[in-house]
């Protein structure tokens, strides 16, 4: 088997071997983040196959937590990897994370559900969520140091740039086959088994993946700094000692923070908005999604591209920047283009929880335990699946709460104390009289495919994902730059991860949970807002601007 070998280059373009390089190691990653990204897509579907033992709002958070647990190990993996490939090597590293990613995922589609193995299903699917998360964490930072030191100085941006496409290429390979297997075997047989064949089908990708990466010869840097005996034998130490630590949190707090937000907000928790609470077909939801990712896509290369012009920096905190200003507005006009119904019904015939608000609960329960049994909390869940807005109106201690729509009036129940049966006939009769009064308000128990201005949604939905192309397209330049050849993997890969799978990967369930706590459609928005700010902030102020530096030492 013969391997590409290419020379450190520094100057010039690159030769055949390097762009074999490049695209040998954007098409592994494409795979991988495929992989990683099958869950979210399909976290509706997995909160009712794993998590039907807890009531449907708290399945849902727990859903979105177990899609998050992948990204709260990934700083981990980060210092596990990272740390392993500064001392044994960038490509040796990342092929045992594929596997890792590979294998993980091929399991999720053979994991029984609940109701076949009970308790063991949803513990089984977080630990092998824990696995892809710690693969991911050592994949995105060998991948991109190792393209960055194959890539000739003035072109560090751009071809770094196609490793940043690979997220979104993967987000859109997933979506586009869940999309080809629920139209293929219909809704029905999708979400009662279907779901399983995207997740199968990624071990014939492994192995794609794999025979790819095996091609692939170690980076000639690393070799370069092997050869002369100037590696460090404790990587992930060297890494937290005083400056480059300072540094590390820096580029946390001042780039990947808000890059990490900007990302998610403008694909998955966009994804989310859609069908969880605008309440869109999933299918169409998807190929909007798709769409969308479809046409900016080529802007990862552009802003990649125009990084090594005018500096990677300025180009990041613009899109942070640009998402914390326009987020409102945007998801506003997702909702008046995609589900016009709501927007009408709200205005028309806004819906009042009228409740002691002392017995109305936040309802976010991360480990699936609490019950809200009271008649406020009833009220509100039931509100909250039906993706219909609400506002809680005081009303005196002790009574029980009211929803009111438009000229009906619904009495909610006090839960607690009620035997299933009983559980059974009083939920009944509240939902199907609470679901007549929103018909009779105009709210959509689904949104009206004939209503969806398509054109302009997905029109907003690009604008999104532009902001996603203008922090992420260049950032793996920007984070090569910052630190040395002999902790660069361990270093990029911490804030990284941090960024990304905390602050970023928890972004659907925070904002879901603060949306479900006050009744707001757009309070959740609010985390990315935020985040994004801070970013800005510190990132202007505290971090320098890199463009065409020799990442040699």
């Amino acid at each position: 088997m013969s391997n590409t070998s290419a020379s450190a280059p520094h100057k010039g373009e690159l030769t055949k071997g390097h762009k074999k390089v490049i695209f040998a190691s954007s098409l592994g990653t494409v795979f991988e983040w495929y992989d990683f990204f099958l869950y979210g897509s399909l976290a509706a579907i997995i909160a009712k196959q794993f998590f039907s033992g807890v009531n449907e709002t708290t399945g849902m958070i727990f859903a979105l937590l177990a899609f998050a647990a992948g990204f709260f190990v990934r700083p981990f993996g980060a210092a596990f990897f990272g740390s392993l490939g500064d001392r044994i090597g960038r490509k040796y590293t990342f092929l045992v994370t594929i596997l890792i990613m590979g294998i993980s995922t091929f399991l999720v589609g053979v994991l029984p559900n609940y109701n076949t193995i009970g308790f063991a299903a949803p513990v089984i699917l977080i630990i092998l969520r824990l696995l892809q998360g710690l693969a991911m964490g050592g994949e995105y930072g060998g991948a991109a140091t190792y393209v960055a030191e194959h890539a000739p100085e003035g072109k560090r941006g751009l071809y770094t740039s196609f490793i940043q496409s690979t997220a979104t290429m993967g987000l859109f390979m997933s979506l586009l086959i869940i999309l080809i297997c629920r139209m293929t075997l219909g809704t029905e047989a999708f979400e009662a088994w279907g779901w399983r064949i995207p997740f199968l089908v990624s071990i014939i990708l492994l192995g794609i993946s794999v025979w790819i990466r095996l091609q692939l010869s170690e980076s000639p840097l690393f070799q370069q700094m092997k050869a002369e005996g100037k590696g460090s034998k404790t990587p992930f130490r060297d890494s937290l000692k005083g400056g480059n630590f300072k540094l590390m949190l820096l580029v946390l707090l001042g780039a990947a923070a808000g890059q990490a937000v900007v990302w998610y907000g403008g694909q998955f928790y966009s994804l989310f908005f859609l069908t969880s609470m605008l309440k869109v077909d999933a299918t169409v939801a998807n190929l909007m999604i798709a769409g969308a990712l479809a046409l900016g896509t080529p802007f990862f290369i552009f802003f990649g591209w125009l990084s090594d012009k005018i500096g990677r920096k300025k180009i990041i905190m613009a899109g942070c920047l640009l998402a914390a200003i326009t987020y409102m507005p945007l998801f506003k006009g997702i909702t008046h283009y995609a589900n016009p119904a709501i927007e009408e019904a709200r205005t028309n015939s806004p819906a009042l929880v009228v409740a002691d608000p002392t017995t109305c609960s936040f309802q976010f329960d991360p480990v699936g335990v609490r019950k809200f049994t009271n008649s406020c909390d009833v009220a509100t869940a039931a509100l909250t699946r039906a993706g219909v807005p609400y506002t809680v109106q005081p009303a005196p201690a002790g009574s029980l709460a009211v929803v009111k729509v438009g000229d009906n009036s619904v009495t909610s129940y006090e839960a607690a104390g009620l035997s299933k049966d009983e559980l059974k006939a009083k939920g009944g009769e509240f939902g199907a009289t609470l679901k007549t009064a929103l018909v009779d308000a105009g709210y959509p128990e689904k949104a009206d495919t004939a209503r969806i201005n398509v054109p302009m949604t997905v029109l907003l939905l690009w604008v999104l994902v532009i902001y996603v192309t203008m922090v992420y397209g260049p950032i793996a330049a920007y984070l090569v730059e910052l630190f040395p050849t002999r902790i660069r993997y361990t270093s990029m890969s911490l804030p990284y991860h941090i960024g990304n799978g905390w602050f970023g990967g928890f972004l659907p369930a925070i904002s879901f949970a603060l949306v479900a706590g006050t009744g707001n459609l757009y309070y959740g928005l609010w985390y990315p807002i935020g985040i994004a700010l801070m970013t800005v902030v510190v990132g202007t102020l505290f971090l320098h601007e890199t463009k065409d530096v020799d990442i040699t030492k």
